[in-house]
């Protein structure tokens, strides 16, 4: 949702009991929620595809095609009747009227609902120096991997090519920014990409994080262990760094609190150091007098309910409630949580309570960390078997799953990446979607 939002003059008005905006993990299980309920459901989406965000990188380092985990939103709900698909982007809301209006295939559209479901999720971001996206790459959207993918096989292909050894250098080092998940699998993956595919010794990986561990959410042994597989792997993770300056030809951090700097040479910056809200969070909030916070996430009530209006539920990465993870198990049981209640299967007002059932992260191949609980804890090949089977559960669809199964073998157990066969360019009818939202 990143288009500006604009009133518009509308030429249709859909009719709807429940209008959801977001085709990622919580508004898709919202309308999944709602199709065995008999109310009328539009979902609104700004993309064709339901993207399966935590899997972005294996696209990016070639290991999974782009259509294995971005199955159309349409062909999921296809057999639902009383769901509507319709892709656009969203102009404006006008909560006391229950209209909504958003641009798709060319013209304005309105829906008249009864219950709205705002699921838009959250966009990079780069702590106010919004200049760092000139120069690096984002791990968003399917275009921010497959230009990450492209880029990445730029440089291995352009550094087999050239004499020259300080360019050789730079085209072979990579800068990933922020050692959460997706730093960290991303760095990973890279380093991977370079040893078993391209056979490559000379290749440098440096992963920067602010804080003083690497997957700092997890903490403790399993942020060792992290460090200490990705070390392993050829990773160098530099701790208690930040970014100070970046240009196109590499990076300056600060070390810790001290004036110490260093300069990182590299063709590669890959930024995943956080997270605001999307630009709807900042449209809801102003016509429903909801709060935000720094990171433009809606202050949304116990019920997920926003502002005064109980008809108008927020939920997942757009939101902040008690402290929970922007995580898609969130979004899901938010999105489920909501569904009931405007179905009636809970009573308006019943506060919404998220069942922790744990959280993961794969480090590179073979290895991973799994957080159950304080008490179950535990890294390595079992967190990684637990990791695919955790992965493949939550594929949609049995054809993603077959494939991402024998894209993993080809990946994994061999020395494949199935990713880098796959057609840069989307297919002519992605590419008309597109453009029509």
């Amino acid at each position: 949702m990143d288009a500006p939002f604009a009133t518009t003059s509308t030429n249709q008005q859909l009719d709807a009991d429940v209008a959801i905006v977001g085709s990622g993990f919580g508004g898709l299980t919202a309308a999944q929620r709602l199709a065995k309920s008999g109310l009328r459901v539009v979902l609104v989406s700004s993309t064709p595809e339901h993207l399966f965000q935590p899997l972005l990188y294996q696209v990016a380092t070639g290991v999974l095609n782009s259509e294995e985990i971005a199955p159309d939103v349409a062909g999921i709900l296809r057999r639902h009747k009383n769901i509507e698909v319709r892709l656009g982007t969203v102009t404006a809301v006008d909560p006391d009227a229950g209209l909504l209006t958003f641009r798709g295939e060319g013209a304005a559209q309105t829906v008249r609902f009864r219950y709205l479901i705002a699921a838009t999720g959250a966009t990079q971001s780069y702590f106010g120096r919004d200049e760092f996206a000139r120069y690096s790459f984002a791990l968003k959207t399917i275009d921010d991997a497959t230009r990450l993918r492209a880029q990445i096989r730029r440089c291995f292909e352009e550094a087999a090519r050239t004499d020259d050894p300080d360019l050789r250098r730079r085209l072979l080092s990579f800068v990933v920014v922020g050692a959460g998940p997706t730093g960290v699998e991303v760095a990973g993956q890279i380093r991977e990409l370079a040893t078993r595919y391209y056979k490559l010794d000379d290749v440098s990986v440096y992963l920067v994080e602010g804080a003083g561990a690497a997957l700092p959410v997890y903490g403790g042994s399993l942020s060792a262990y992290a460090q200490k597989a990705l070390e392993r792997g050829g990773v160098e993770v530099v701790l208690n760094a930040f970014v100070t300056e970046m240009d196109s030809e590499g990076v300056t951090v600060k070390i810790g609190d001290g004036a110490a700097t260093r300069r990182i040479a590299a063709d590669t910056i890959v930024w995943s150091a956080g997270v605001q809200a999307s630009a709807f969070a900042g449209v809801l909030a102003e016509v429903t007098g909801s709060a935000i916070d720094r990171a433009g996430r809606l202050l949304i009530n116990p019920d997920l309910t926003v502002g005064g209006y109980a008809n108008v539920f927020a939920i997942g990465d757009m939101t902040s409630l008690n402290g929970y993870p922007g995580q898609s198990p969130v979004a899901m049981q938010e999105a489920r949580h909501a569904a009931d209640i405007i179905s009636r299967k809970k009573q308006p007002g019943t506060p919404f309570q998220y069942f922790d059932k744990g959280s993961m992260s794969v480090i590179n191949r073979f290895s991973a960390v799994v957080a159950i609980n304080e008490r179950i804890r535990f890294g390595g090949f079992i967190a990684w078997l637990t990791w695919l089977a955790v992965h493949l559960f939550y594929l949609v669809g049995f054809r993603n799953r077959f494939a991402a199964i024998a894209s993993w073998l080809f990946a994994f157990v061999g020395s494949n990446r199935p990713g880098f066969d796959q057609a840069d360019r989307m297919p002519a009818e992605k590419q008309r979607r597109r453009k029509a939202s």
